[in-house]
């Protein structure tokens, strides 16, 4: 029997910052699919996970700049256009285009011109990871080829995108997934029948984060020793990286802690130099970032993780970020912010802490007490652990997705992350 491909479209690959698609798509791969990877974007990372290597999917890197490309463009513009689809999908591209007139609308659909070009014969559906760009370019090449097309959405891609393209694009996929209760109820709510959205949540892959037997710490900020933080994230506007700089500038100054923060992003310089101007630069060290084996030895070395999570100027917010499970597969006991996604995944006391979002004052004095509490940290960080690992593993979360792709149960029972 002629085994089908499964096209998933990604916006960039591989990727630092997105190591729960890369355990996806491995799950995926082991439960027995086989998968033809297509990004809308090169590699920018210098540095990538061990996971990368183990996924065998080729990967076709789209044009990310149609100027730069124009004879593949136009070459798959010539065949494509003889597509019994392909009036419709430039149709439905001319009537987004008038209502988003931005030079990305015209470049998703030169993408999904050279994606519906270059499927391979076998292939069945097409999935795309994120809502906006991805699904843009993954619904028009779907409409060219008459293929059936689904989605996964997170975080930005959700609060971001438009309530109009958010409505078309569920009308048109046949379901999609989504990774927090929060999202679901919001994108439920938008599709011509709720029972297209599914929650399925990533999940963490346990192997690659065993648990880890920490003992109860002696530092306090105080005689017991300076208190090593932790905080791991892009910086972007979402992350909160000001609010948490300016609690960092209010904590006491009798008490002694050290930063270290991991991840790239387009803040980083800006937020080294505010850093310096709060007069704390010699108490962060900002490593940049690092392959999933440092995360780890970070995670296990630290005392106290933080993220200061809050909602950005445009709607861009997390949804429930893994870097937070990650901590507390490891018994870190974590500070974060009120947001929906976060709720699900720490209980106030229980599991960890949890300040109002966009308040630094509020973070500062959470903060200063858990830098004194190596007991309450150590409590926090046991919860944490137990609730990750008995609620968040990614094998039973894998097998939302392959039943929504169709997997029969022998395929759940080989599935492995």
């Amino acid at each position: 029997m002629t085994q089908h491909s499964l096209a998933v479209v990604l916006k960039g690959y591989p990727r630092l910052s997105e190591t729960f698609i890369a355990q996806e798509l491995l799950g995926l791969e082991r439960a027995g699919l086989k998968l033809h990877l297509f990004s809308l974007r090169a590699p920018t990372d210098k540095k990538r996970h061990p996971i990368h290597d183990e996924i065998k999917a080729s990967v076709t890197y789209l044009p990310e700049y149609l100027h730069k490309a124009p004879r593949r463009v136009l070459a798959a513009w010539w065949r494509q256009r003889r597509q019994p689809g392909y009036r419709q999908a430039r149709a439905a591209f001319l009537r987004d285009l008038k209502r988003d007139t931005t030079r990305n609308r015209l470049r998703r659909f030169g993408q999904a011109l050279v994606l519906a070009d270059s499927l391979p014969a076998d292939c069945a559906r097409l999935y795309a990871h994120f809502l906006h760009t991805p699904a843009s370019a993954t619904r028009y090449a779907a409409m060219i080829t008459g293929l059936p097309w689904c989605c996964s959405a997170h975080a930005k891609d959700i609060w971001t995108t438009a309530e109009w393209e958010k409505r078309e694009k569920l009308a048109d996929l046949d379901w999609l997934v989504t990774c927090t209760a929060f999202g679901h109820a919001h994108l439920a709510a938008l599709a011509p029948e709720p029972e297209r959205v599914s929650l399925v949540r990533h999940g963490l892959d346990l192997t690659r984060f065993p648990a880890w037997q920490r003992d109860v710490s002696q530092a306090d900020g105080g005689k017991g020793g300076s208190v090593q933080l932790l905080s791991v994230g892009r910086a972007v506007a979402k992350k909160g990286y000001d609010d948490l700089l300016s609690a960092l500038a209010a904590v006491p100054k009798e008490l002694t802690w050290h930063l270290t923060h991991i991840g790239g992003g387009s803040e980083l310089e800006r937020l080294k130099a505010r850093s310096k101007e709060l007069g704390l630069a010699g108490r962060i060290s900002w490593l940049g970032a690092q392959p999933q084996s440092q995360v780890l030895a970070a995670y296990r070395d630290a005392d106290l993780f933080l993220l200061a999570s809050k909602v950005a100027d445009d709607g861009d917010r997390d949804g429930l970020p893994n870097v937070l499970m990650e901590a507390q597969s490891q018994g870190l006991a974590c500070l974060a912010t009120r947001l929906p996604g976060i709720e699900e995944l720490i209980v106030e006391g229980e599991t960890g802490a949890l300040v109002p979002p966009a308040d630094p004052a509020a973070l500062s004095a959470a903060l200063a007490a858990l830098i004194q509490d190596p007991a309450l940290r150590f409590a926090l960080g046991q919860g944490g652990q137990q609730r990750v690992r008995s609620e968040f593993d990614a094998g039973p979360c894998l097998e939302g997705l392959l039943r929504c792709l169709g997997q029969a149960p022998a395929a759940l029972d080989s599935a492995a992350v």
